[in-house]
């Protein structure tokens, strides 16, 4: 009975660690193509070291969160403060914070996007901040964002 339960929880163990693995983008211009080619929005995540890390652990760091995000949305990072950065991918990052009007970091902004002729096209769904009330809540808020209708 104990080596069925020690089984239990190994595997048990295992699914929630890899569940909690998630692949954030940290390129746009890969992050566009898996969005196109897997048709699911961008959850585009805006952030800088030395901001509050509530978003990261209390949400990104759920299970909750890294089911809903598999099936959900493609996951990219766009850190502002990141000093290995190109100076085209940091003045990019800039740029996109300032057309989806991210005055608070971090943020999360949803979005589509295409390239046609070198030029991409983003059409924004919305976006949201931390907020407290745990990952279920902002799941459900972000459902709302994206599925506006249901």
């Amino acid at each position: 009975m104990t080596k069925k339960l020690l089984i239990l929880l190994f595997f048990l163990g295992s699914f929630f660690m890899h569940a909690q693995t998630l692949a954030w983008r940290t390129n746009m211009t890969d992050a566009i193509a898996i969005s196109n080619e897997e048709r699911k929005p961008m959850l585009i995540l805006f952030t800088a070291s030395g901001v509050p890390e509530n978003l990261q652990n209390e949400i990104f760091k759920t299970p909750d969160f890294a089911v809903w995000s598999r099936d959900n949305v493609i996951l990219v990072k766009l850190d502002l403060s990141d000093a290995t950065a190109s100076d085209g991918d940091k003045e990019q990052n800039v740029k996109l914070k300032n057309a989806f009007g991210v005055d608070d970091l971090p943020q999360v902004c949803y979005a589509m996007a295409s390239i046609r002729k070198n030029k991409t096209t983003f059409s924004a769904l919305g976006k949201i901040s931390y907020k407290p009330g745990g990952a279920k809540a902002w799941i459900a808020e972000s459902n709302n964002i994206l599925h506006p209708s249901e």
